[in-house]
Order: C-alpha cells, then sequence, then structure tokens
C-alpha cells in the first residue's frame, strides 16, 4: 500500500505542477493555453482515497470524481481564485475552490470543498456560480439550484426546477445563504452586475418556460432588485435576444459578469444552437452603453470561440461554456472556460483587443447574402492596401 501510495502522490504532484504554455496557433483576438487548467484528476487524493490500510487494504477510490467544470474566477489578494464545479461520479455537482499564483497552471484545490448552506427546501443540485464582487463591500455567487419537479408525473425521474441560488462571503471560505431569486419562470443562469443601477442590485437573466426548453423565453434579461436579501424580480427586460439561424438561436445566457471599460461594458455569453449531432453550445461578446447597460452598443456575428480538437470530446460533447474571467490590472485578460462538460481551460487575451474586436468586427446581417456583402466589402477595403 506504502509503494502505491507513493506513487499516486507522485503522479498527482507532477499534474498540479505542470507549467503551462501558450498554443501556436492565435486569430489576434486571444490565443489558448495548451492544458487545461482544472481537470477530475486534479482533485485532492484525500477526497478520493481512504488512505487507511485497515479500511482500504487495496488502496481503491472510494469516491470518483467525473468532472470539473464551468468555474467562477475571481483575484483577490494577488492570488486567482476559481469556484469549480465539481462533478462526482454520483452525479452530484458541488462547488470547490482551486486556488494558483498563476492565472493559467499551478491551480490547486483547498483540502475541503464548500459545505454551501441550503434554504428551506433543500437543492438536490447546484452548479454553475458566477462571482461578482460588488460595490456593496460583498463577494456574490448566484448559481443554478436545481431540484425535482414536485408536479412531475408518476415515474417521471427527470422533470426538475432551477431557481437562482444566492450567496454571499467576504473570503471564499465562508459563505451566507440568502434567498433563492423569486421570480415568474425558471433561472438556470443569473448573473449580478457588479455596480449599483439607479441605487438597484442589477440582474441578468434567463427566462425559460421549463427546465431545458427556453420556450417563450427571449433571451438575455436584465431586471433590477431592490433587496438583494430578499431578491424579486417584478419587471424583466430582454437586452440580448435570441435570433432565428445563428449561433443562439435556441438559447443564451450571460457568462460571468461584464468588464467595465472605458467604451461601454464588454459582455462575454454562451450561445446554443441545434445541428444534426445535438446542441453546440459557443461563447460569443457584445458590448452595452455605460450610460446605459441594457442598450447594446456593438456585437459581432457569430462565435467568438468554439470547441476544437480534444474540446469536442466529453460527457456533453460540442459544448463551450464560461461563467469566469478575470481583468488583470496589466491590461490582460483571462477567460477560463469548460470544454463539454468535462475540464477547465484558459484563454488569454487584452481589453484593448477585445473591445477592438467588439466595435469593428461586422454584425450579424441575419441573412446570407448580408454575409456574403460583409465579406465583398472586406475584400475591397483591402485590395487598397495589396497594389
Amino acid at each position: 500500500m506504502v509503494q502505491e501510495f507513493e506513487k499516486l502522490k507522485k503522479e498527482h504532484e507532477a499534474l498540479l505542477s505542470r507549467k503551462n504554455e501558450k498554443c501556436n496557433k492565435s486569430n489576434g483576438v486571444y490565443v489558448r493555453y495548451k492544458n487545461p487548467v482544472v481537470t477530475a484528476e486534479h482533485t485532492p487524493l484525500i477526497w478520493r482515497y481512504d488512505f487507511d490500510e485497515t479500511t482500504n487494504p487495496y488502496m481503491e477510490e472510494r469516491i470518483g470524481i467525473n468532472a470539473t467544470m464551468n468555474s467562477g474566477a475571481i483575484k483577490l489578494n494577488g492570488k486567482y481564485y476559481l469556484v469549480v464545479r465539481v462533478e462526482g461520479d454520483d452525479r452530484k455537482s458541488f462547488f470547490a475552490v482551486a486556488e494558483s499564483d498563476s492565472p493559467v497552471d499551478g491551480f490547486r484545490f483547498w483540502d475541503y470543498p464548500i459545505l454551501m448552506p441550503e434554504t428551506d427546501i433543500p437543492d438536490t443540485n447546484m452548479y454553475d456560480m458566477r462571482l461578482t464582487a460588488h460595490e456593496d463591500g460583498w463577494i456574490y455567487g448566484i448559481f443554478c439550484a436545481e431540484r425535482k419537479d414536485p408536479n412531475a408525473r408518476p415515474g417521471d425521474l427527470s422533470a426538475a426546477v432551477a431557481s437562482a441560488g444566492i450567496a454571499r462571503t467576504k473570503d471564499l471560505k465562508t459563505w451566507e445563504r440568502l434567498p433563492d431569486l423569486k421570480t415568474g419562470s425558471q433561472q438556470r443562469n443569473v448573473v449580478l452586475h457588479p455596480e449599483f443601477v439607479n441605487g438597484k442590485y442589477a440582474l441578468y437573466t434567463r427566462p425559460q418556460d421549463g427546465f431545458i426548453d427556453t420556450g417563450n423565453g427571449g433571451g438575455i434579461g436584465w431586471a433590477l432588485v431592490d433587496d438583494i436579501c430578499h431578491a424579486e424580480v417584478r419587471d424583466e427586460v430582454i437586452i440580448n435576444k435570441r435570433e432565428y439561424h445563428t449561433i443562439k438561436e435556441v438559447k443564451n445566457g450571460e457568462g460571468p459578469h461584464p468588464i467595465k471599460t472605458e467604451k461601454g461594458w464588454l459582455h462575454l455569453a454562451h450561445g446554443v444552437r441545434c445541428c444534426a449531432a445535438g446542441l453546440r453550445y459557443v461563447l460569443y461578446l457584445y458590448m452595452t452603453s455605460l450610460e446605459d447597460p441594457t442598450k447594446v452598443i456593438a456585437e459581432p456575428a457569430g462565435y467568438f470561440m468554439a470547441p476544437v480538437d480534444d474540446e469536442r470530446v466529453g460527457d456533453v460533447s460540442n459544448v463551450l461554456f464560461s461563467n469566469g474571467w478575470i481583468a488583470d490590472e496589466d491590461g490582460k485578460v483571462y477567460i477560463y472556460y469548460a470544454s463539454s462538460d468535462t475540464r477547465m481551460h484558459v484563454a488569454e487575451s487584452t481589453l484593448d483587443r477585445l473591445v477592438d474586436y467588439c466595435l469593428h468586427t461586422p454584425a450579424d446581417g441575419l441573412r446570407s447574402i448580408e454575409s456574403v456583402r460583409a465579406i465583398i466589402a472586406m475584400v475591397e477595403h483591402n485590395k487598397k492596401f495589396l497594389k
């Protein structure tokens, strides 16, 4: 057993210590890093193995971890933190903090996962936390709180209801659970704006008729809330709508909270469309006005990032999802994204590049002929410089 234990520790430490490096290929807007930053294998051995030889003589893994994905992200006191959605072999998701001195490698989980307090209605599953350091001084985590549908037909064990769970902390260690967001629809995708708007808390929402189907839900919504400790959506407007035959035809949702720039609020979102292989999740960017955060001022056509190579393969294939990014003091932006509901990656850009991409990339004309016209305009523009 001692030899097996030492072998496990050595292999685990080699993984945690592995240095990351940039991929050779870049589109000028961002560059991916080669290695995932967090995987199921990064989770602590003390979570998974019983090291007592009397109760585990064969050194068997007792608690299996299936995936690490959809992480909130924040920088505090010079360190980088991911609040990771960890999914066990039992299909239950929970939150755990991974910490590093570097934004691109060296992430190590804390010894204990987060024992998130519950409301009066226990959560069956909880996942996909967005972190917002709000100007009120708290760090808020808003996440999906999933429960079995009490109105499900007898024998239907897949019907679920989703609410936006709300918790807050000062240090990512001690969490205060607030009442779930009250709203007239199911909400799996809610993000807190980092500043007060007209003296109120502002939320990006995604109204859905059902747990999976958006139904009449028109896209990314906006709502103002008087009291975050008793949050209720009374009025909701769609600020970034779904569109036919686009990357966000089926669903779209806000990723992490937007970043404030001199030229507007910079947003990262996900879009979902149907294809022969099922649902395809990609990431896209858009910007809203500083004066009126509900007003979209720029949105490039198509996706910003889509799954490539090994990112396409996993528990839910052909998926990129992000609910965490960090704008560093030097102008760099680190985008933390999950691939195929399995592992976490990072890509690097800068605020200047992302804003330039948003403001100077053609918008979606919504018809094939308009896509052709955009290419022709680019060709004619470029020919002036090729003579």
